[in-house]
């Protein structure tokens, strides 16, 4: 059965389900992957979607194709589903598994769900994936399944698969408002799939908060034995107050003591850091030179996986639409499978007579091994001179590469003599670069 075929058959069957996104975008990646004698390792921050994915979507794609139900064998080990609370042992789970493939010369689909909650997960999950009629996916959460790690812990067999919560454009599905309110709902609570059960802003901005306060906090500090939960929540606050910042620990060093009056040194705050972007929670992008072609290894911007989950934790005290549209169009590259830098151009420039070195930014530099944008996020362009602004450091690079400025009102794309493409915002984002 082709994809396409899939999906209208799918809307058939659930146009009595309310609230049924399909990921198609993830979906099409396993879909890919099926049978490549790899693990498939589905990754992102909690409750963003990867069991949704996994056990509905992809389930109801495999019966699609034809496989049995008891050929898809799916295991939770979600903290908050005890239902298979015995299996987190690996021996009893491996008995569990074997037991339920009854032939070697049948496919089987194995799906664990967070698979990290069982100690060596990893011998088991390689034998199951050595096995020529069993294709393996699994999903996690934490730092087990940093890109980093993966080719170490599956021997090489590692295939990732990033997950984040509903983009605008998923987020649009099936909805009728204009886009300028739909946008204005997205940008306040974000994506998180969730937020479809909630009916009331009281209702999102609890759940928001729960999840911050339970489930993320809660598992960082469990995992890495934090004995400083205000440290680690005030730097969380300073992360998302500042997206789109350049800052390094030292700096948030600086900004917790003067501010939030909680004292850390920039040690521990670099280790907390690398806590919350292991829990899939933030991404630092790199500072990158692009006439000299080198990283700024000490600084970063950090963006946060979802712009309604920032909010709440300033207890959306700062909508600041610039930098949260900022952070939007970052996670929305990330998505769309892109790595992301942002950029800086050095000149030497007569200043107050004399020559200077002078740095402009460029938003994103954005690469997916074929193409290569340099992207300015410019909320509105309402003056000749804000225009110029922007396009300044666009227009001292000298490559070929192609540059963008998206903005932030609904303009008509079009392309300037210097070859710069316009396009507005929420074209960006229902549609591809």
């Amino acid at each position: 059965m082709l994809y396409s075929e899939f999906i209208v058959n799918l809307q058939k069957n659930r146009n009595n389900m309310a609230q049924y996104i399909q990921r198609e975008t993830y979906l099409q990646q396993l879909i890919d992957r099926m049978d490549n004698g790899e693990i498939k390792i589905v990754t992102g921050p909690r409750r963003s979607g990867k069991s949704w994915l996994l056990n509905r979507i992809f389930k109801d794609y495999l019966l699609s194709k034809g496989v049995p139900e008891e050929n898809i064998i799916i295991v939770s080990f979600d903290m908050d589903d005890e239902e298979n609370g015995d299996l987190t042992d690996r021996k009893t789970l491996k008995s569990y598994l074997y037991s339920r493939i009854a032939s070697e010369h049948l496919p089987y689909y194995v799906i664990l769900d967070e698979i990290q909650e069982v100690d060596g997960f990893e011998k088991l999950v390689n034998g199951l994936n050595a096995k020529d009629n069993i294709d393996v996916y699994i999903t996690g959460s934490n730092s087990h399944f940093l890109s980093s790690d993966i080719n170490t812990i599956f021997r090489g067999r590692g295939d990732e698969i990033r997950v984040y919560p509903l983009s605008f454009r998923e987020f649009c599905t099936d909805r009728n408002e204009p886009d300028s309110e739909l946008w204005k709902e997205y940008y306040t609570y974000g994506g998180m799939p969730g937020l479809l059960k909630q009916h009331t802003p009281e209702q999102k901005v609890a759940y928001l908060q729960r999840l911050w306060n339970k489930t993320y906090l809660d598992d960082v500090i469990e995992r890495h034995h934090v004995k400083n939960r205000e440290a680690l929540s005030a730097l969380a606050d300073a992360l998302c107050s500042s997206v789109g910042s350049l800052t390094n620990p030292n700096r948030v060093s600086n900004i917790l003591k003067s501010i939030q009056k909680v004292k850390i040194d920039p040690d521990t705050v670099a280790r907390y850091i690398g806590y919350l972007e292991e829990a899939f929670l933030f991404e630092g992008a790199s500072r990158f030179n692009i006439k000299g072609n080198k990283y700024y290894e000490s600084i970063k911007k950090y963006y946060v996986a979802d712009v309604g989950l920032r909010n709440a934790k300033l207890n959306f005290r700062q909508q600041e639409v610039t930098h949260i549209m900022e952070n939007v169009i970052y996670n929305e590259l990330r998505m769309r499978g892109f790595t992301v830098d942002v950029g800086v151009i050095e000149t030497r420039e007569m200043r107050n007579g004399k020559m200077e070195y002078i740095q402009y930014e460029v938003d994103f530099i954005a690469n997916n091994g074929t193409d290569k944008y340099y992207i300015q996020s410019a909320f509105a362009l309402d003056s000749e001179e804000k225009k110029q602004q922007e396009l300044k450091s666009l227009l001292k690079i000298d490559d070929s590469f192609r540059k963008i400025v998206i903005v932030g009102n609904d303009i008509a794309e079009y392309t300037d003599d210097k070859g710069i493409r316009y396009i507005g915002l929420f074209q960006f984002l229902k549609q591809k670069i």
